[in-house]
């Protein structure tokens, strides 16, 4: 199983002394994608700040994200597990997974990045800010830079394998990577629904914030109960099976993801 992730746009600081190693990360043949965006990044962030933000799309307050960027290549660095923070990566927990499980995350998580492509959780990297949506100067929208300028579409199908893939990534990182053909058919993605009941009458809704926290909760339990479905199919029973309540889509046609709906009553 390879579980698809976003990252984060809180990050951890700090991290030990040892500096960013491009030729340390998983999937070494992004390395020149990952230097050529490393390079532009670290450039517009030492030159004009009010540029700079612009184009990061960062307020304020977020002022300060300019300068740690100008500093990626002499930061200190920590595993992409701990970089990553927010909503989803605090339900899946990494770091208190039994070990068993933390080895079975080391194999399975891939996240997706604007400035690094894709990662494992075990890769060490500096704080940073970039999203998938930024447009950089020299190397454009970087959505569309990791779709059609690097290895990212032979390099994902590589690392999955014949097995299922469960794509929990947002829109703006989906687009960097899609899945073609048989792959495709062996891809799930996932929406949480909340469920109430308003006069005997059921409404359902898209949640945000708890989307997040949902999906970090059923990874983590895939995790420990060492689930390995082979294809969408399999993961609508495995998940039944750890409690939760999900409908699934089989796509009409071939060459398409299945959809599956979570649904939840509380929040």
């Amino acid at each position: 199983m390879l579980v698809l992730l976003p990252p984060s746009e809180g990050k951890a600081t700090g991290g030990s002394r040892s500096p960013l190693d491009l030729e340390t990360l998983s999937l070494p043949e992004l390395g020149p994608a990952r230097a050529e965006v490393l390079d532009e990044l670290v450039s517009l962030c030492s030159g004009d700040e009010a540029k700079a933000a612009e184009v990061l799309g960062l307020s304020e307050g977020l002022r300060g994200e300019v300068a740690k960027n100008a500093a990626l290549r002499e930061a200190g660095t920590r595993p992409a597990g701990e970089i990553y923070t927010g909503v989803l990566y605090d339900a899946l927990g990494l770091a208190t997974l039994p070990t068993a499980a933390r080895r079975r995350a080391g194999r399975s998580l891939l996240v997706f990045s604007g400035l690094w492509g894709a990662v494992r959780i075990g890769d060490r990297i500096p704080s940073y800010r970039c999203s998938m949506g930024v447009k950089l100067p020299g190397v454009g929208a970087l959505g569309t830079y990791w779709r059609n300028r690097t290895p990212l579409a032979e390099v994902v199908p590589r690392v999955a394998g014949r097995g299922l893939v469960l794509d929990l990534r947002s829109s703006a990182y989906a687009a960097a990577w899609k899945p073609k053909g048989e792959l495709a058919e062996r891809t799930a993605t996932v929406r949480v629904l909340h469920s109430t009941v308003v006069d005997g009458v059921e409404k359902r809704s898209v949640v945000s914030h708890f989307n997040k926290a949902t999906k970090g909760r059923l990874v983590r339990e895939l995790l420990i109960a060492g689930a390995t479905p082979s294809g969408p199919r399999e993961l609508v029973g495995a998940l039944r099976e750890l409690g939760y309540a999900v409908e699934a889509a089989e796509p009409e046609k071939a060459g398409r993801p299945w959809a599956l709906d979570v649904i939840v009553t509380e929040l």
